[in-house]
């Protein structure tokens, strides 16, 4: 069998940083479990964050109405597409598990990996109309998000001040790698790095080399299927569906809730 191939999206500015441990401590185990092991390294190789014409080689098709998915598809297709967008893609293509590893930023992506989403996950290449969600056309590969906070767990709890860490994530893992079918695996979170000491800094890295050993056979996160929406009615869940969770005491998932209250930590833990 063909080793197991793992794509490390990475994003911070220091080699000094916890994330640059983080990264680090990734390829180590992984490596060492034979996996072949790619890192994009984003500010180290200066990385375009922004989506633009020059994203495309040659004429595009309406200058004056320029549509980016629209014309990056149409480049993707002819093999048009900027070289730092192709590559990125080939190395994606070939990942059995794509790990995004990044410091959170105003609660999401720093702008430098936001800008790899908005290029290299290109429509036709990464998702369209008919395969996307669970029927995407990355449904065969796994991805996670790796990252740090500046505020404590409890900061983001349902009773905290930056509300639930499961409403923030739902935008990244749902909007985003679900769209595009990927298999979420729960997400790697090292709350507030900079607030602990050393040891609790080394002992959260030892538990995360100790998850990396085994991370190729965790389950993912449920997400609602695509069929259990109509199309034909603006992508409604239907009926059946509500009728059979009526009496359920929590909603589907944190974005898909039917008026009930948030499933505790579906976006944070597999099988809840």
């Amino acid at each position: 069998m063909a080793a197991k191939k793992v794509l490390i999206v990475y994003a911070h500015q220091s080699s000094g940083s916890f994330n640059a441990a983080a990264k680090d401590a990734a390829v180590e185990v992984l490596k060492a479990k034979d996996y072949a092991v790619e890192v994009s390294d984003l500010y180290a190789m200066k990385f375009k964050a922004t989506a633009t014409a020059e994203d495309i080689t040659g004429d595009v098709k309406n200058a004056d109405h320029f549509c980016y998915a629209e014309e990056t598809k149409l480049a993707w297709e002819a093999g048009k597409l900027s070289a730092d967008i192709t590559e990125e893609q080939r190395k994606l293509k070939e990942a059995d598990l794509v790990i995004l590893q990044f410091p959170m930023y105003w609660f999401t992506l720093p702008a430098i990996m936001k800008g790899w989403i908005d290029r290299v996950l290109t429509l036709g290449f990464a998702f369209s109309n008919e395969k996307r969600y669970s029927q995407g056309i990355f449904k065969d590969k796994k991805a996670m998000l790796s990252f740090t906070t500046g505020s404590q767990e409890s900061m983001f709890s349902a009773n905290g001040v930056n509300g639930d860490m499961n409403v923030t994530l739902w935008p990244l893992q749902h909007g985003i790698l679900h769209y595009c079918g990927f298999q979420v695996l729960a997400p790697q979170i090292f709350w507030a790095p900079s607030h602990v000491t050393s040891e609790v800094r080394g002992t959260m890295l030892e538990n995360w080399r100790k998850r990396l050993d085994g991370v190729m056979g965790e389950e993912p996160l449920s997400f609602t299927p695509l069929d259990c929406f109509d199309g034909e009615k603006g992508f409604q869940l239907k009926p059946e569906v509500c009728e059979k969770h009526a009496t359920k005491e929590f909603g589907l998932t944190v974005g898909i809730h039917l008026g009930k209250p948030l499933p505790p930590n579906n976006q944070m833990k597999a099988g809840v």
